[in-house]
């Protein structure tokens, strides 16, 4: 294993650009200054003209693994987050079988261990029946634990009243992260377009089956439950105007019990997209009309909402060509996320130093990682260098992702990454993977 010194870097870290040196010995970060030496043997990377920024942590995906594997592995979407810049992740229970039981959360760590090339940790989940294993989850070493307040990919619905008091009283001293929707409605309405369309209900109408009401009623009651008991409640990927007034801005990020994410999707598509791309943006929540989109990046520039993820949730091509009622929710992002808030840069909406602040040092602050989300010396050396000016156009030949697609195939984006660190190794440079060492997994500080 290599040290490093990267020269010349825009270092993008706590609200600031500067030009700055970073040595980076073993695993961590040892030195950051503007200009010295070192008197032992180091790689030296002329960082010139480029950006440096901490690794992205994105606090949901769905990596498929296991037992979804024709979707994606472990393996295959770490990759392709590590090529766009993410170095840590935390991957949803949703799996075959699900994540429900300590020892099947184990068995995911195990896979990662031998297979991931980022930093990750594993939501334990939740169904009716398990409280007694989620009193066993050590909250140092997991990231959350995850309701699906409403019903989505998998079978993992959880809305007995009596169950989710339980889980929120009894573990309200680890973040409890929810997917909000109400699974009633959600019902009703879907057998109201039934009767209007029959089994082609146009892919738009998701807009209007999985509405606002649906997201707020869920959201609603979820906030109500973390306030009646002092819980930590991170809410998922809001995507309407209408639940900011749920969340806060009066106070520290690191103050707040109750905390929220904005996903990039629900940033970038609004309900016109589905004219052209159908299935491939059908998620759950669903996106909406284009003034979400707008009040939802004015909430993330103010801090009601905290953290920006993907949702990461890639299906295989043939299962995305199905008519509404068949086709599986959920998209392929981290590849892009990146890419994606890189262009809102471009468009003089968002700046460098914003974008660090929410895929980067928030979620650190939300989950309380331990020694990553920021450029500081002792830290891990989890680093992404990019540029802002490459010109390059997602296609086949580029996609990583297991499934193979990106709603993004054929956009051309501006600025690129060329190397990604994670604790430490090259394990990205201008294409080219390093295999040999693997992540590791994240720790907590609570």
């Amino acid at each position: 294993m290599s040290d490093y010194i990267i020269r010349n870097a825009s270092v993008i870290n706590e609200g600031k650009i500067l030009s700055s040196d970073i040595l980076i010995r073993g695993k961590r970060i040892e030195r950051i200054d503007s200009s010295f030496d070192v008197k032992f043997k180091v790689e030296e990377i002329n960082a010139k003209g480029l950006y440096l920024m901490p690794g992205i942590i994105d606090d949901q995906v769905h990596f498929r693994e296991p037992g979804l594997t024709q979707k994606a592995t472990i393996e295959t979407e770490a990759r392709a987050g590590i090529a766009g810049g993410v170095t840590s992740f935390m991957e949803m229970p949703n799996t075959e079988p699900p994540a429900c039981t300590i020892e099947l959360l184990e068995d995911k760590y195990s896979i990662a261990e031998k297979t991931s090339l980022a930093n990750y940790s594993f939501y334990m989940g939740t169904n009716h029946h398990n409280i007694a294993e989620l009193m066993k989850v050590d909250k140092t070493k997991v990231c959350g634990i995850k309701i699906f307040m409403g019903s989505s990919t998998g079978d993992m619905l959880v809305d007995e009243p009596e169950v989710l008091e339980r889980v929120f009283r009894e573990r309200a001293d680890i973040l409890i992260a929810t997917h909000c929707e109400d699974d009633r409605l959600v019902k009703e309405r879907t057998e109201i377009y039934k009767q209007k369309y029959g089994e082609n209900i146009p892919f738009e109408c998701h807009a209007e089956i999985r509405n606002e009401e649906v997201c707020l009623n869920s959201s609603s009651y979820a906030v109500e439950l973390a306030k009646k008991f002092n819980s930590r409640l991170h809410v998922f990927h809001l995507s309407t105007a209408d639940e900011l007034k749920l969340f806060r801005n009066d106070i520290p990020l690191k103050e707040k019990r109750i905390t929220s994410e904005i996903c990039v999707h629900h940033l970038w598509f609004d309900k016109s997209d589905y004219a052209r791309l159908g299935s491939k943006i059908k998620c759950n929540p669903a996106i909406k009309d284009a003034h979400h989109k707008k009040e939802l990046f004015a909430a993330m520039l103010d801090d009601r909402l905290d953290v920006i993820a993907t949702d990461h949730a890639p299906h295989t091509i043939e299962e995305k060509n199905n008519s509404y009622l068949k086709a599986p929710s959920g998209l392929p992002l981290i590849q892009h996320s990146l890419n994606t808030m890189l262009q809102f840069y471009h468009d003089k909406k968002i700046s460098l130093e914003k974008i660090v602040e929410k895929m980067c040092h928030a979620p650190a602050i939300c989950f309380e990682v331990k020694d990553r989300g920021y450029l500081r010396e002792g830290y891990f050396a989890d680093m992404v260098l990019f540029d802002t000016t490459t010109n390059w156009k997602v296609d086949a030949s580029n996609i990583l992702y297991k499934c193979g697609w990106s709603p993004f195939d054929g956009y051309e984006f501006k600025g690129k990454v060329s190397k990604t660190f994670v604790n430490g190794n090259l394990v990205y440079n201008n294409g080219v993977f390093d295999e040999k060492v693997k992540g590791e997994r994240l720790e907590f500080v609570r």
